[in-house]
């Protein structure tokens, strides 16, 4: 898949939301380059839209991330709206309702995500790319949480997966400041797992991503349920779903196609099933 942002993509959220899909990959495009990709609600509910088509087409197995322009991956919520959806705390708490739902599919998405970040990741972006599994940045980028320089509170989600990230005392420093830091920091910390130059961060997401698909669809899944219960607390940890997968894995088609791939020296052809 080029490196371009195709306008004969999916639109949604009138067109602020692209999609584009091609050998296992699907690509969502935050897509309002005029304002750094900032989201509106529309762009919210469009961004529910595309993942949920996404999540539903068998031929995609890893979904990535990206802004379009070039300057930002999302550089926050779109202000402008804020006298009309967020001037108060009954509207803010409706508003949070409206976007808080797009954020919970993401958080349950059920295949591997990747936020390619370039350039601006702010406020609501970081949220965004926080929910994904994987955060790749070019040595542009910036990632900040400003809610202290607008007197805004961050959710508990967003917190809680700042906190999972980079630990209390940088989610502190980070919060009570409103700082940005460079995609060095970002990578020091943990907040980010890899950064590329520029020009290389594309390819090195489609490499990653193209990796990711021709694996084996039912073994990835098994991963990523099992490190979600690592996650919880010990008492809320579902161990039967744990089960569940692990044997749809050692029962499934794509296991003795691995086996046989092995024995023959030759690269598997995994189905998901």
């Amino acid at each position: 898949m080029p490196d371009v942002i195709s306008t004969t993509g999916t639109p949604y959220a009138d067109g602020k939301i692209l999609t584009h899909t091609a050998d296992g990959v699907g690509v969502i495009t935050f897509n309002k380059p005029d304002k750094r990709n900032a989201m509106s609600l529309e762009m919210w509910e469009g961004f529910g839209e595309a993942l949920t088509a996404l999540r539903d087409d068998d031929t995609v197995r890893v979904v990535i991330l990206r802004g379009a322009g070039g300057k930002a991956f999302v550089s926050g919520a779109d202000i402008s709206q804020f006298e009309k959806v967020r001037h108060n705390a009954a509207a803010s708490e409706q508003y949070a309702k409206r976007s808080a739902a797009q954020r919970a599919l993401l958080a349950d998405y059920p295949k591997p995500t990747i936020a390619c970040i370039d350039g601006y990741c702010l406020g609501g972006g970081m949220q965004v790319a926080m929910l994904a599994d994987i955060r790749l940045a070019s040595h542009e980028s910036q990632f900040g949480i400003p809610a202290a320089k607008l007197g805004i509170a961050y959710g508990y989600d967003g917190l809680r997966h700042l906190v999972s990230l980079v630990g209390p005392s940088w989610a502190r420093l980070l919060m009570y400041t409103g700082m940005r830091i460079d995609s060095a920091e970002a990578l020091r910390i943990g907040l980010v797992e890899r950064v590329f130059p520029q020009g290389e961060l594309w390819g090195e997401t489609m490499a990653m991503a193209e990796t990711i698909a021709q694996n084996a669809p039912l073994a990835i899944k098994a991963a990523k349920i099992t490190i979600a219960q690592v996650l919880k607390d010990e008492s809320r940890r579902d161990m039967e779903a744990i089960k569940v997968i692990g044997n749809a894995c050692m029962d499934s088609a794509d296991f003795r196609e691995g086996r046989q791939a092995f024995m023959e020296k030759r690269k598997p052809q995994f189905r998901g099933k």
